[in-house]
């Protein structure tokens, strides 16, 4: 018998729709840039916290098991200015940079890092650089003129949330792109 496995990953959601409407405004500005752009739909955009491959049903709860005891006040994020992976010559992907909060988030994947470990996982090879990720560039078409956006966009500001709900997402891959569910979540003690 073959056991479910579970693309999933580790993430706080962005519900306020003041910001997402703030990001759809920044995605607005690179499509007119007419660059081949896979754009995050809305709903799917979120700050990963670690991404876990497929798991078993077994390892999903050991991972739930892990969060909870995770130990954190809730916080503010900000977030404010556009930049790329790998860099700005070559964007591969286009995020927007977390000033306030990266400290807390850095302290809690230090500690997601440190539980995962001791349930089997491997260390994140990449490490940690806060960020929420909003497209994709699928090839050079009109890289100069994306740079070039993207250089006007460099410290744009989109908001401040409440980082309060970590939660343990479900990724399904599909034609249109993927439908993220959640399995779990943890709420962090409140201030």
């Amino acid at each position: 018998m073959k056991t479910e496995r579970i693309r999933s990953f580790i993430s706080f959601d962005i519900s306020s729709e003041k910001i997402l409407k703030k990001i759809q405004e920044v995605q607005e500005k690179l499509v007119q840039t007419e660059a081949d752009l896979r754009i995050v739909k809305p709903k799917n955009i979120h700050i990963t916290m670690r991404f876990l491959g497929e798991i078993s049903t077994e390892t999903v709860e050991k991972v739930i098991g892990q969060m909870k005891e995770i130990k954190s006040q809730s916080f503010d994020i900000e977030f404010k200015g556009i930049g790329t992976f790998p860099n700005i010559k070559y964007p591969r992907v286009i995020w927007i940079g977390i000033k306030k909060g990266s400290i807390e988030l850095k302290e809690i994947f230090a500690q997601l890092e440190s539980r995962l470990t001791k349930i089997g996982f491997n260390p994140d090879k990449k490490g940690f650089n806060p960020h929420l990720t909003i497209a994709r560039v699928r090839s050079g078409r009109n890289r100069q003129t994306l740079t070039d956006a993207l250089g006007h966009l460099e410290l744009y500001e989109i908001g401040i949330i409440r980082a309060e709900i970590l939660k343990l997402k479900r990724s399904t891959l599909t034609p249109n792109g993927p439908i993220y569910s959640t399995m779990h979540e943890v709420v962090l003690d409140s201030q």
